[in-house]
């Protein structure tokens, strides 16, 4: 793999770890704020709902800039902002702070992945893009337990500044390491086909709609079923990682070789799946102690795998049908942000009304939606090779 994608990864890692940065500290965190659980929860939803709605707008402001340039202006906006909302004074504070971060993070993470592909040769494309994405795998084993232990040990302040430490040292990477990368020329021929590519969008917004649903209540979640709490929760978290990883590595090679259709409802199977065990680790069925620590692991990694085999896919497909328009790629983050929002808010919900058992039911419920709507939808025919497929 060409190392200069290894900096973009960066990116990805420092973001991720961003996104998820408190989830293991959400009790603590609302109690001192004086919020339930569930709202606090919210602090997500804005993030990735201002992620959503203005990342389309700023790659269409930065269209024409150089990749290494927007990438470089997300990093610094988010180191101050990371730095902002460890001095926030109240909840209302920190949920403006955490909007403008998820700004930040819509405004690089298009950009990484245009650059990615376009420093790699066609066939090695989906692979590159796992490997940008593999970003979010370190977050989970890495970032994201680091935060939850130094929130530990000190309070929840200070797993933002973890994560500004985090964009500092991309940031420096991407300064030192990232040659300049041109923004992707105009398409020839005109726009593209909004009915070749809405598929691949619905598909990133249903599945991480299931996934997040759950992911962001991971510390409750991992309490009712096992009964370990604070530091111990980021063993958990780190499963997610490995997960990813794994699903990363299937789903580059998968994208490589033209995979579509039948791998996605394979991946949405494997996450309804996994949150069937969460719902019966919830519910007690096997006795605390190993036997329900595995069950939870087992769980949180199949879901983690599931989702992120699916990603490389989608990715892989959207570039090849727009070329990598920037403002594409951020459509499709946008929607990626969307299923984050609308599964945070869909978990709070299900957390505040009926409790945590709720929470897997409700991310069951919404695997077998997206199964159910893409079974129908999605082009049924897969691709032998990625680098014929039709613009349309």
């Amino acid at each position: 793999m060409n190392p200069r994608v290894l900096v973009l990864t960066l990116c990805t890692f420092a973001f991720g770890s961003a996104a998820f940065i408190f989830a293991g500290l959400l009790e603590p965190m609302a109690k001192d704020l004086g919020v339930s659980t569930a709202v606090a929860g919210q602090l997500q939803t804005a993030y990735v709902l201002s992620s959503a709605l203005l990342g389309p707008v700023a790659a269409w402001a930065l269209g024409q800039l150089d990749r290494k340039l927007v990438v470089i202006t997300g990093l610094s906006l988010a180191l101050v902002l990371h730095l902002a909302c460890s001095l926030a004074s109240n909840f209302e504070a920190l949920l403006v702070l955490r909007a403008l971060a998820g700004l930040a993070g819509s405004i690089s993470g298009p950009a990484a992945s245009v650059a990615a592909a376009s420093l790699v040769p066609p066939e090695r494309r989906g692979s590159a893009l796992a490997m940008v994405s593999g970003g979010m795998t370190l977050a989970f084993v890495v970032g994201i337990p680091i935060g939850s232990v130094v929130g530990a040990i000190f309070d929840w302040r200070a797993t933002f500044l973890v994560a500004a430490a985090l964009a500092a040292i991309a940031l420096i990477g991407v300064i030192f390491f990232l040659p300049r990368v041109p923004a992707p020329p105009k398409r020839e021929g005109g726009r593209v086909e909004f009915s070749g590519i809405w598929p691949l969008y619905l598909t990133s917004f249903l599945t991480f709609a299931a996934n997040m649903t759950l992911n962001l209540y991971i510390a409750p979640i991992v309490r009712v079923g096992t009964g370990i709490t604070g530091a111990g929760v980021a063993f958990f978290q780190a499963m997610i990682g490995v997960g990813a990883a794994v699903g990363l590595w299937l789903g580059g090679r998968a994208a490589d070789r033209g995979a579509g259709k039948s791998w996605i409802l394979q991946g949405i199977a494997i996450q309804a799946c996994a949150m069937s065990l969460h719902l019966a680790a919830t519910h007690q069925l096997l006795p605390r102690g190993w036997a329900s620590d595995a069950l939870v692991a087992l769980a949180i990694f199949l879901a983690a795998a599931a989702l992120f085999s699916i990603s490389p896919v989608t990715q892989s497909r959207l570039i090849q049908l727009t070329n990598g328009a920037p403002v594409a790629l951020a459509l499709n983050g946008s929607v990626f942000s969307m299923g984050q929002a609308l599964g945070a808010t869909l978990g709070g919900v299900a957390l505040a009304s009926y409790g945590v058992p709720a929470i897997p039911a409700t991310a069951l419920m919404m695997s077998a939606v997206g199964f159910s709507v893409l079974l129908f939808v999605f082009p049924g025919t897969d691709i032998s090779n990625p680098r014929q497929i039709p613009n349309r």
